[in-house]
């Protein structure tokens, strides 16, 4: 950091360290033995979309390569059936697209080895400064530990690309609404685990993300 930057209280952007996805299969037990949320089997990358052809061909690439992983070893479970994509597209109401993984609920460190995949893709293809968020989803029983009600509640664990840190999201179902309060239990339970974002305004609600209630 240059002297300027310091008397200006200025910082430099935090370096993405890609690796701190590995942290989610530690995590998850954690989670699951502290409030009973598991795994839901769904991940997703959110980025920034731009025209043209390599980013189009990008897109194509990382299908390709997640699908080949998926008939190589589809793993038990499968929810996909015989042939299917384990990856879908979309778009939310604000522009940005979602890459959705899907892979047995029991198998998260696949799902987050796709997540890591797809991020670092990106990056090495100059797009670093498109990636916004990648969420892994989990979800507790209805009436169980963590749901605090008879009703399902949805969780997510959100790494913010450029911060390198997580936060937990927990939304209510068909409700624009979050439970805030299980959502900073959640942060103080994992805080030995991943580096949660300590700046609670830095929590986006993220209403469209696949595999979220809210």
């Amino acid at each position: 950091m240059g002297l300027l930057d310091s008397i200006l209280g200025r910082s430099r952007p935090v370096r993405p360290d890609l690796d701190r996805l590995f942290g989610l299969p530690a995590a998850a037990l954690t989670l699951q033995a502290g409030t009973g949320f598991v795994p839901t089997g769904a991940g997703a990358v959110c980025f920034a979309a731009v025209e043209g052809g390599a980013f189009a061909r990008l897109k194509g690439d990382v299908r390709d390569l997640l699908d080949v992983e998926a008939s190589a070893d589809p793993g038990p479970g499968a929810g996909a059936g015989p042939g299917a994509s384990p990856v879908t597209y979309t778009s939310d109401a604000y522009g940005y697209t979602w890459l959705t993984v899907r892979r047995p609920a029991e198998d998260l460190i696949t799902l987050v080895n796709d997540l890591h995949a797809v991020n670092a893709l990106l990056e090495e293809a100059g797009f670093g400064p498109n990636l916004l968020c990648s969420l892994t989803a989990f979800h507790a029983p209805e009436g169980g530990a963590g749901s605090g009600t008879d009703r399902t509640r949805d969780l997510a664990l959100v790494y913010l690309y450029k911060r390198g840190t997580f936060y937990p999201l927990c939304t209510l179902p068909d409700q624009h609404k979050r439970d805030n309060a299980l959502e900073l239990q959640v942060a103080g339970l994992l805080k030995n685990d991943l580096r949660i974002e300590e700046d609670l305004e830095r929590w986006f609600p993220l209403w469209d993300a696949p595999g979220l209630a809210g």
